[in-house]
């Protein structure tokens, strides 16, 4: 049971699962979240959304926040010609995972701003920019790795529902893929408002 009152979902019958629990109960703080994310995993960007995607689910995994790791890595699958497989080993030991060395090396930075932003180095950056990663990939990779951060704590620190049904999360990353998550979120509101 979350730690204040959620907005209830009728199909559910119970509180909407993570982040969408808070974010129905005051949408004026959910527009801006998730025009941010839309902006840092669906906009322009010469890293693919299933890269962003997968940034955001590693540093979610090393938060421990299991609503995010799921439907961030269900989305990237999604995104990623369906490959949990990928998914699981870039959370888990990306070092090894089948992905770019630029990848690694942001994975890398993602993981350091996880910790804490001093823990970046200008040899992290260095080792990014040596496998081609730009200004701009440097910056979006710093800025997803401390939104989640942020997101994780939301979803957590509300103590939020997580469904344990892997399905539910897969049929979620399809309408995140095809509506955007400003879009799946006003559906819920809307929802909820009826």
């Amino acid at each position: 049971m979350a730690h204040i009152q959620l907005p209830i979902a009728e199909e559910l019958g119970r509180e909407f699962p993570g982040i969408l629990g808070p974010m129905t109960f005051r949408p004026e703080t959910a527009a801006p979240l998730n025009e941010l994310v839309n902006v840092l995993l669906r906009g322009e960007s010469s890293l693919s959304r299933g890269e962003r995607e997968m940034i955001a689910t590693h540093v979610s995994w090393r938060n421990d926040c299991f609503f995010c790791q799921t439907i961030h890595g269900a989305v990237a699958a999604a995104q990623l010609g369906h490959d949990e497989v990928l998914v699981q080993k870039v959370k888990t030991d990306w070092p090894s995972a089948a992905i770019s060395a630029k990848l690694k090396a942001l994975l890398n930075i993602a993981g350091k701003v996880q910790l804490g932003g001093k823990h970046v180095t200008a040899e992290d950056i260095s080792a990014a920019r040596a496998e081609g990663a730009t200004d701009l990939e440097i910056h979006d990779t710093v800025l997803i790795a401390a939104v989640f951060c942020m997101c994780n704590r939301y979803v957590d620190g509300l103590d939020t529902w997580a469904p344990q049904d892997p399905s539910i999360y897969r049929a979620r990353a399809a309408q995140i893929v095809e509506h955007g998550y400003t879009g799946v979120t006003e559906a819920a509101i809307a929802t909820m408002q009826r």
